[in-house]
């Protein structure tokens, strides 16, 4: 018997079969698509991978993709669920509140929900990451609740090591940046014409700022694997991720890098349609704990 429920928004980017597979309680955020003028929301709960390519194809062919936060309706209902099924403690992960004001509105659904049922308790989670940063602290959670760990103990441990995930975002294309107001107009023109790939990471805000910019995906490449030379991945926890939208083969030339170099088997995936929507097709990050702080080195 676990001694709490496990629980995040679908930023997380766990796939399907993982959440279930693991018991792990997800709410889907929305996002909402143009297409030939018409606007379709959507729920981020894909189950095949197939539906992960289907999307960035879509953006590919001129759709518009742009995310909206989860309601608190939504939370309310997810939480009441649990309360009504018997959890007590609930370990939830919601996107980082340098993004969105999911958290908050998390909090405040959960302390409703417990005016009727008194023995509910949400501990909410604020990563200061997401995708799969926020997914390499679920995947943590997990194993602290099978090992026994309370939801108390388990949030104290990640709020220890989220400002330890370092994170080498590289987005293929600027406009879709542009879009979600990520970056300028001006700076996304001079980037696509001289083929600047802006290196992005989350600060210890958890807002996403630039560190670096390169010319071309090589160079790219290059100045992520300087950085993991650098200062490669705590060994007490030898955590790596990789994602991508729909970008194979810089993903898997980067997880045979991390099999040779550290002889670490990396958590390598396709990323979910509410970050996709803001980083857009051909992009890809590289993301693990080390011991220093978020980019200290």
């Amino acid at each position: 018997m676990y001694k709490f429920t496990l629980s995040s928004d679908s930023t997380c980017d766990l796939y399907m079969s993982e959440f279930e597979e693991n018991d792990i309680k997800h709410v889907p955020l929305t996002f909402n698509v143009e297409k030939d003028g018409k606007m379709d929301e959507r729920l981020d709960e894909f189950s095949e991978y197939k539906q992960y390519v289907d999307f960035y194809n879509e953006l590919r062919g001129g759709a518009f993709s742009k995310t909206a936060m989860l309601n608190y309706e939504s939370h309310f209902r997810h939480f009441t669920k649990l309360a009504e099924e018997g959890a007590e403690d609930v370990l939830h992960f919601t996107i980082s509140s340098g993004l969105a004001r999911t958290r908050e509105v998390a909090a405040q659904a959960a302390a409703d929900v417990k005016k009727d049922h008194p023995k509910f308790n949400v501990y909410v989670c604020d990563p200061l990451t997401a995708t799969v940063g926020q997914g390499c602290l679920v995947r943590i959670a997990l194993g602290c609740r099978n090992k026994g760990m309370t939801a108390a103990e388990t949030l104290e441990l990640c709020n220890s090591l989220r400002l330890h995930i370092q994170h080498f975002i590289v987005a293929d294309d600027l406009k879709y940046l542009k879009k979600g107001g990520r970056i300028s107009p001006a700076v996304a023109a001079i980037g696509s014409v001289l083929n600047v790939k802006p290196i992005i990471s989350f600060n210890k805000e958890g807002k996403l700022e630039p560190i670096g910019k390169v010319r071309g995906m090589k160079k790219a490449i290059a100045f992520i694997k300087e950085k993991l030379e650098k200062e490669g991945p705590d060994p007490a926890y030898n955590y790596v991720f990789i994602v991508h939208t729909d970008n194979e083969p810089v993903a898997n030339e980067l997880t045979e890098y991390v099999r040779e170099k550290f002889g670490i088997e990396p958590h390598t995936q396709i990323m979910g349609p509410v970050i996709g929507s803001h980083v857009g097709p051909g992009a890809f990050a590289l993301g693990y704990i080390s011991k220093s702080e978020r980019n200290e080195f």
